[in-house]
């Protein structure tokens, strides 16, 4: 596996991991991640990924959506995790295959899915990554023809005083509050610090049109705090 420090990072934060995300968000992850999940169905694909999947609940999101009707998987490269959306998944009654994988080297063939979702995951694969490109190529190469990739992820609010409040509850009480909870420091400290830094949406046009996608379009969550971005292939 490649990006060692946040392999490690994502293998050790499992345990309370949902719960730290509920509480640092005030329950609002569900109700994007479910945003996200009605995006990603908007063109009825038939084999859909949840990239970078985590504990597997945008997966379990979009099978709770579509039935039997789509086949889908989730990868991720923390086993930990994966184990957990297992767990999750099966409880709920819900087919997903969940693979462990590398983003940089995905093991599908070109063009094999009709929707990529991520939910919450992108700005660890782009914010001051050396492996942005080699990502962004994989996605886009296991990703059909008119396919669409569905990203659920924090944002920059126009509002100067909006982002203002934002990051300073990004550094005051998520990174406290993802520590304490979880007992990782350095994770909840990336968190919030990746956050408060992380791109533009004008940026991550820039970012998905460079790599290849097109019609980009993007719809601000809670005064643009967090948003989904939509790129097609």
């Amino acid at each position: 596996m490649q990006a060692k420090p946040l392999h490690r990072m994502f293998t050790s934060v499992p345990r309370r991991y949902d719960l730290v995300n509920h509480v640092i968000t005030l329950g609002l992850d569900t109700v994007w991640r479910w945003k996200a999940a009605v995006e990603c169905m908007v063109q009825r694909p038939r084999k859909v990924l949840d990239l970078c999947c985590g504990t597997g609940d945008l997966a379990i999101n979009i099978s709770q959506l579509a039935g039997n009707e789509v086949i889908l998987t989730g990868l991720d490269y923390s086993q930990p995790m994966l184990e957990i959306a297992t767990r999750k998944a099966a409880n709920k009654g819900r087919d997903i295959s969940f693979i462990h994988g590398d983003v940089a080297n995905l093991p599908f063939t070109d063009g094999y899915f009709d929707c990529i979702g991520i939910s919450f995951a992108f700005r660890n694969l782009t914010y001051k990554n050396p492996l942005m490109e080699r990502y962004l190529a994989e996605i886009w190469r296991v990703l059909a023809d008119g396919g669409r990739f569905v990203i659920v992820e924090t944002s920059q609010p126009k509002s100067k005083l909006i982002r203002r409040v934002f990051h300073l509850y990004l550094r005051l009480f998520v990174s406290n509050a993802g520590s304490w909870i979880s007992g990782n420091k350095s994770a909840y400290h990336y968190l919030a610090e990746s956050a408060s830094r992380f791109f533009t949406p004008e940026e991550v046009e820039d970012i998905l049109l460079s790599a290849g996608f097109s019609n980009f379009s993007y719809r601000p969550l809670l005064l643009g705090v967090a948003g989904i971005y939509v790129a097609v292939k």
